[in-house]
């Protein structure tokens, strides 16, 4: 992501101050290629600490006292032996000082030169250039993981975190229907820039490194709680006003020849797809509902979600990026089978038999279709989904031929309510947790696998990465990591001897594996513990917001489906499906799309996925439509991107922050590109309507 997004260089200075990473100051590399799974690299600075204070190499103040530093980095025989290159760089004065103003550098530049040394008032990118020119062909590459350390500290708000976590995935389908309806109303994006820019913004400080309030007062801790949940109120503004006038605006381009009320079903991922779809309805009963490009009845039943009323279909096939329109009809329709059962604790359908306990775990997992095979191992006392023992009560919440919910309510450890949905002929476990009060402990939700030897691969930030150490085959380093709690993007995989697990995390950031420590990497325990939310897990624990901001109420959802042997796509895909759902909206009647289902871009190549469809930045008419894409396979590959029924009449690599980097040929209006393996890549293509 970082290099993609054209960086080039990167210095890393630490604090040394609020750590659990052994020996954090003391690295193996002081500077090196810091190299992707895709091959793309960053020439990274970072320096240990031989003074151990933060106020020199090493530390994020490197040139607090420029004029001792430019003498210890000439003569010490310590930081020469560590750093053997003769062109040097220490950047940062200002420590945490709330503003520096000096000229301090270019006096002590003049003074500290002389016929043996060259002192450089540096803008930071003259030194690495230079660096590169001289040392870039002999200096170490390294490609891991040093894992999580202050980035914990969010989920000390873990509530206001998992809200901009589904903002920036609500963004995909967002951005995807503005593309629809910004090809045919030209002026449907202008006047948002604003908004754009300001979650643009306020989603690189929402980490802001300081989430530790270290030694900060109560009252300044309160206006950084407030500043938090303003700055996510702002992200998902921006989104949220969006999507909806995308999906309203859509629903008036499609043609409708039909007195029935019709709504349209849009998928905003590169593949065809079948999957649950909600609209809400108030109307009259009983109703059945067709599909308009196969004049087909679709299984459809009532359900409450959230307090509302909605009609629950089964939308087979809709295609990638693309939508298919549904009609409600009065009067009952033809009677479909309940694929899914539900007794006392027990949901089953022809993959699954799953027994729910009061508290809202899964006690029991069969798959029937890998010859009855137990899913659940019991480890710590724990099964799957369990946030601890507890009593409780069950009930079905919604039960019809689409789908059936089961709910369960529990006081302990945390008041939550647990609902767990199997779907018609789906393969997918839904499970919605909420947890209903206020808490300042760390709690997690158990997953525990019947798999032997468990392999787990899981999504990182831009990358799928391996958790075992380097020298076992995996992806986090050997030294001057932390292991405890471990990033969960979209997924994480566990997986054994022809059989594993993918855990799809709508909201929920980080997770532990089986009994990883901040030292030690536990890959034998078939256990994953995902982080509901805690103060204490950064640093040493002393800082982090107290008792989550105040929040009362957590959702935290997940989705499992049991597979045979662990694929990259298919990981990712059934993740995406489920923190993606098919959007709905009603049709009105327009003349832009036509009357029963669409495409507007395919991909030719089923490891390629879509990562985001968007308006450009700088205008649909400037730079045309922006499609992102992410190779989820281990080799490079060639594909080819098709957006329909207009031709692409040109195309450019850019950057992912769409900087123009370099012209792609197109053919018979198509864009056909190489992209390596695990690489993501960034294009602007200009369309021509054929109508």
């Amino acid at each position: 992501l970082w290099a993609g997004a054209g960086g080039k260089y990167s210095w890393v200075g630490i604090c040394n101050c609020d750590t659990r990473v052994p020996n954090a100051g003391d690295r193996e590399h002081e500077i090196y290629w810091w190299t992707g799974r895709d091959g793309s690299k960053i020439l990274m600075k970072w320096n240990s600490l031989p003074k151990g204070t933060n106020k020199t190499i090493g530390g994020y103040a490197e040139a607090r006292y420029p004029a001792e530093v430019v003498d210890f980095l000439d003569t010490s025989k310590v930081f020469i032996s560590r750093y053997p290159y003769r062109i040097i760089g220490a950047f940062g004065k200002g420590w945490d000082d709330f503003k520096t103003i000096t000229d301090e550098f270019v006096t002590v530049a003049k003074e500290k030169t002389n016929a043996e040394r060259k002192v450089i008032v540096s803008n930071e990118i003259d030194f690495f250039k230079d660096f590169e020119a001289e040392y870039g062909s002999v200096i170490p590459s390294q490609s891991c993981s040093f894992g999580n350390e202050w980035e914990l500290y969010c989920a000390s708000m873990s509530e206001v975190s998992a809200r901009v976590k589904r903002a920036v995935e609500k963004l995909r389908s967002a951005e995807a229907l503005a593309v629809f309806v910004n090809l045919k109303d030209k002026d449907f994006m202008n006047g948002r820039e604003k908004a754009r820019d300001l979650a643009w913004m306020n989603l690189g400080i929402f980490w802001e490194h300081d989430w530790g309030m270290a030694g900060c007062p109560s009252d300044k801790i309160i206006k950084r709680i407030e500043w938090q949940k303003r700055i996510t109120v702002e992200i998902e503004d921006y989104v949220n006003i969006l999507y909806d006038d995308a999906s309203k605006s859509l629903g008036s381009m499609i043609e409708k020849n039909a007195k029935n009320e019709r709504f349209f079903v849009f998928n905003p991922l590169s593949w065809n797809r079948t999957d649950i779809a909600d609209i809400d309805y108030s109307g009259s009963f009983p109703v059945h509902v067709i599909d308009v490009s196969t004049n087909k009845e679709v299984p459809s039943q009532i359900v409450q979600v959230d307090g509302k009323q909605k009609l629950r279909i089964l939308a087979e096939n809709i295609p990638s990026v693309g939508y298919k329109v549904f009609e409600i009809r009065s009067g009952k329709g033809e009677s479909f089978l309940p694929t899914v059962s539900v007794k006392n604790n027990i949901i089953e359908n022809k993959y699954y038999k799953i027994t729910l306990s009061e508290r809202g775990a899964i006690t029991s997992l069969i798959d029937k279709t890998k010859g009855d095979k137990e899913i659940v191992r019991i480890i710590g006392g724990r099964a799957i989904n369990d946030l601890g023992s507890s009593s409780g009560s069950l009930e079905i919440e919604n039960s019809g031929c689409v789908s059936v919910t089961i709910k369960a309510e529990a006081p302990e450890p945390l008041k939550h309510t647990t609902r767990i949905t199997l779907v018609r002929d789906s393969r997918r476990i839904d499970i919605c947790n909420e947890i209903t009060q206020n808490f300042g402990d760390i709690y997690t939700w158990a997953y525990g696998f019947n798999l032997n030897s468990p392999d787990v691969w899981h999504e990182e930030v831009g990358a799928v990465i391996r958790a075992k150490l380097l020298k076992d085959g995996g992806h986090y380093s050997h030294r001057n990591a932390r292991y405890d709690w471990l990033t969960l993007g979209h997924f994480v995989d566990m997986s054994g001897k022809n059989i594993g697990v993918t855990l799809s995390s709508t909201d929920c950031n980080f997770m532990q594996i089986g009994n990883s420590d901040a030292k030690n990497l536990d890959t034998n325990i078939p256990q994953i513990k995902v982080l509901a939310g805690s103060r204490s897990i950064g640093g040493k624990g002393r800082y982090g917001i107290p008792y989550q901001g105040g929040d009362s109420y957590f959702l935290q959802r997940f989705a499992l489906q049991i597979h045979d042997i662990y694929n990259e796509t298919k990981a990712m895909k059934f993740a995406l499906e489920h923190q993606n759902p098919l959007v709905t909206g009603i049709v009105k009647g327009g003349n832009d799309y036509p009357e029963k289902e669409f495409s507007l871009l395919k991909i030719n190549n089923s490891n390629v996925l879509l990562w985001a469809l968007k308006p450009a930045d700088d205008g649909i008419i400037n730079e045309g439509v922006v499609a992102r894409v992410w190779n989820m396979d281990k080799n490079d590959s060639e594909f080819a991107l098709v957006i329909s029924p207009d031709n692409i009449i040109s195309a450019k690599r850019m950057t992912h922050i769409e900087t123009p980097i370099e012209d792609i040929s197109v053919n018979n209006g198509a864009l056909k590109a190489l992209i390596k393996k695990h690489q993501m890549l960034t294009f602007a293509v200009k369309v021509i309507s054929n109508n």
